[in-house]
């Protein structure tokens, strides 16, 4: 049998993981990107190895990250391996998926802002 090389997360993903999580990541969400910016052009199996989560906690954070623009697919071309699945990878490097991340939460901390003023307009 041939040997996998799946990363596992080391002191420094860890990090980078719980601070997407604080930042309001969802947790699963936050391990796949940290993993996919470390490996790029993963299976789901990898993933679900390298990230220590179910299969269908998988597919619900690939479902996500697709429908954010944040990772492609391709089938998975090789041959003698049982079911073919599909490989994955991110779109654009992490730093600008942190950019996008910064700008959402720009944006929703100044949507609270104008509701405070507006908030402060009624009551004055």
């Amino acid at each position: 049998m041939g040997q996998e090389n799946v990363m596992y997360f080391a002191e420094k993903e860890e990090e980078l993981v719980n601070l997407l999580f604080e930042l309001g990541i969802k947790r699963n969400v936050a391990r796949v990107l940290v993993f996919l910016a470390k490996t790029p052009m993963v299976t789901s199996r990898e993933i679900v190895q390298g990230t220590v989560l179910r299969h269908l906690e998988v597919v619900a954070v690939m479902q996500y990250l697709k429908k954010q623009g944040w990772i492609r697919s391709q089938d998975n071309k090789a041959k003698n391996k049982g079911k073919q699945g599909k490989i994955y990878e991110l779109t654009k490097p992490i730093s600008e998926i942190v950019n996008s991340i910064e700008k959402e939460k720009i944006k929703k901390a100044n949507d609270q802002l104008q509701l405070i003023q507006k908030l402060r307009n009624c009551v004055s």
